[in-house]
C-alpha cells in the first residue's frame, strides 16, 4: 500500500512540475504545431492584407511612372522597384508574424506553454520559421504583380535570384517582429512596425534611391533596411559592397540578441 501511494504521488507530482518530465525530442519542435501557427496567421485579417494585398498594391502604385524602361544592370528601372517593393512588403509581412508573441503575452498564452515542457528556443524558431513563410508568400504575391504588370524586365535566373535572397533577408525583419513583440505590449506592436519599417525604408535607399557618397547616403547606410536592399537586389546591380552584408549581418545578431534578452526576462516572471 505504501508502494502504491508513493507512485502516485510521484505521477502526481510530475504532472504538477514541468522539470520532472522527459523533454521531447527537438526541445518540444514539430510540423503539426507549425502548421498550427501558419492556419492561425491566415486565418487573421491583418495578415492576409499585409501579405496578399498590401505589398502588390505598393507595387502597382508606383507603375506608369516615366523611365520604368532604362537600364539598370541586367535588368530595367521596374525590375529594381519590383524588387523593393517584395522586400517592403516581406519585411512588413515577416515583423507581423513575429510581433504576434506581443498578443500572445497579452493573453498569458506564453506563460501557459512555459508550463509545457517546450523550450523557449523552439517556440521562438517557431515563430520565426511562420514569418518566414508569410514573408516568402508576400514575395511570391508581389513577383506576380510585376509578370502581370508586364513591365519589369530582367532574365528569368535573376529575378529567382533576387527573390530567394528577398526572402532569406527576411529573416532581419522575423527576429525585429519577435524583439518588438516582447518590447511593446499587445496590439502596440504593429503600431510601432509598421511606421517605423515605413521610415527605414524611405532612409534606407528602398523607397527612394539615393546617391552614394551623400549626407543622406551616410545616413541610409546604418539603417536595418540599408544591407538587405542592397543584397536583394545585387544579382540584378552586379554590386554587393561588403559593408551592406556587414550591416545585415549585424542588425540580425542585435535583433535576435535582443529577442532573447526580452524573453529571457519574460520567461523569468513565471
Amino acid at each position: 500500500m505504501s508502494t502504491a501511494t508513493n507512485t502516485a504521488t510521484s505521477s502526481a507530482r510530475s504532472a504538477v512540475d514541468p522539470s520532472t518530465r522527459t523533454v521531447p525530442r527537438f526541445g518540444g519542435f514539430n510540423t503539426t504545431m507549425l502548421g498550427i501557427e501558419l492556419k492561425r496567421m491566415l486565418r487573421n485579417r491583418r495578415t492576409i492584407i499585409f501579405t496578399l494585398i498590401f505589398p502588390a498594391a505598393m507595387f502597382f502604385a508606383f507603375g506608369g511612372q516615366s523611365g520604368w524602361n532604362e537600364k539598370v544592370g541586367n535588368g530595367n528601372v521596374a525590375a529594381y522597384i519590383l524588387v523593393s517593393m517584395a522586400l517592403y512588403g516581406a519585411a512588413l509581412t515577416a515583423a507581423a508574424g513575429g510581433a504576434m508573441v506581443a498578443i500572445e503575452r497579452g493573453l498569458g498564452w506564453s506563460r501557459s506553454l512555459r508550463l509545457t515542457p517546450l523550450n523557449p528556443a523552439v517556440y521562438i524558431l517557431t515563430k520565426a520559421l511562420v514569418a518566414l513563410v508569410m514573408g516568402t508568400i508576400a514575395v511570391t504575391v508581389v513577383n506576380l504583380a510585376g509578370v502581370i504588370q508586364g513591365k519589369p524586365h530582367m532574365p528569368v535566373g535573376t529575378w529567382i535570384s533576387c527573390a530567394l535572397l528577398t526572402v532569406v533577408c527576411t529573416l532581419v525583419f522575423a527576429a525585429l517582429g519577435v524583439f518588438i513583440g516582447y518590447l511593446v505590449p499587445g496590439e502596440n506592436a504593429m503600431q510601432v512596425l509598421g511606421p517605423g519599417l515605413a521610415l527605414f525604408s524611405f532612409v534606407g535607399n528602398v523607397f527612394i534611391p539615393i546617391d552614394e557618397g551623400t549626407t543622406m547616403w551616410h545616413v541610409a547606410s546604418f539603417t536595418p533596411m540599408f544591407g538587405v536592399a542592397e543584397i536583394a537586389r545585387s544579382p540584378l546591380t552586379h554590386d554587393l559592397p561588403w559593408y551592406a552584408v556587414l550591416n545585415a549581418v549585424l542588425w540580425l545578431a542585435l535583433f535576435i540578441g535582443g529577442a532573447a534578452w526580452r524573453m529571457s526576462k519574460d520567461t523569468a516572471r513565471v
